[in-house]
């Protein structure tokens, strides 16, 4: 599964969510948001050491209780990729890749990690998800951020925008015409290049759509695509958690 190599699973989750305070402990269906995350990452075998990465007591105690290990980190991170930095720099193992898997992704397919995996062969410094965009509706939302890829599958942009835009296509039409990507939040770092990420500091395009990835570009680093064919259903806010209610998922 991990290819010969040692990779650690990191689940970065905090209390105090700006959206959602207290998200990873929000009951769904009899157990607490980090259970259920813990619980789908640990279906998938090979992992050298899964751990979740907080800043927060309450979090660190139910994930104890339910037999996780649990890495205290500084509360001032100002996102998951540091807060797996300062976790790899206080684990010190040998490490080859570190999976960064937020907290809040309950319904993270086991094959998606699976999927990530297959790009360690290639000792990529990043690799992420992306996905064929299907529906109208996702392909114009600012709220879901888009990637075009280069004939390697790497990253060349990520935006909240729609990208490519096809002059003189209706809009419309755009489905039919090209094929769009969405990017799924979810990474694999070479444990080299993490340290170095976690050195950078952010960067203009970054701060303009508000995705850390784009730092990473920026600085010159390669972000290797892998395909899904799996839809992930994270939860952002409260809302969220309303409509997975409805659809009978919990």
């Amino acid at each position: 599964m991990m290819h010969d190599k040692k990779v650690i699973a990191i689940i970065p989750a905090r209390f105090a969510s700006t959206r959602f305070p207290g998200k990873p402990l929000v009951d769904l269906g009899g157990k607490p948001m980090i259970q259920r995350t813990y619980e789908r990452v640990m279906a998938v075998h090979g992992w050298h050491r899964v751990v979740i990465a907080t800043d927060d007591f309450q979090i660190k105690n139910t994930a104890e209780a339910f037999g996780a290990e649990v890495i205290m980190t500084r509360a001032d991170h100002v996102s998951g990729t540091d807060r797996c930095a300062e976790v790899l720099s206080k684990l010190g193992d040998a490490i080859d890749y570190v999976v960064n898997i937020q907290g809040d992704e309950p319904f993270i397919e086991p094959a998606q990690l699976k999927e990530l995996a297959v790009g360690f062969k290639t000792n990529a410094p990043i690799l992420t998800l992306i996905k064929h965009i299907m529906d109208v509706d996702t392909l114009f939302s600012v709220n879901t951020p888009k990637v075009v890829i280069n004939q390697k599958g790497e990253a060349l942009y990520f935006s909240r925008q729609t990208i490519p835009h096809l002059r003189g296509i209706a809009e419309q039409d755009w489905l039919s015409n090209h094929r769009f990507f969405k990017h799924i939040g979810l990474y694999a770092y070479r444990a080299d290049v993490l340290i170095e990420l976690s050195h950078l500091k952010p960067s203009p395009l970054e701060l303009a759509e508000s995705l850390e990835q784009l730092r990473w570009l920026e600085n010159g680093y390669t972000i290797q695509t892998i395909e899904t064919q799996f839809e992930t259903m994270g939860i952002d806010t409260p809302d969220d958690l309303e409509k997975i209610k409805k659809m009978g998922l919990l």
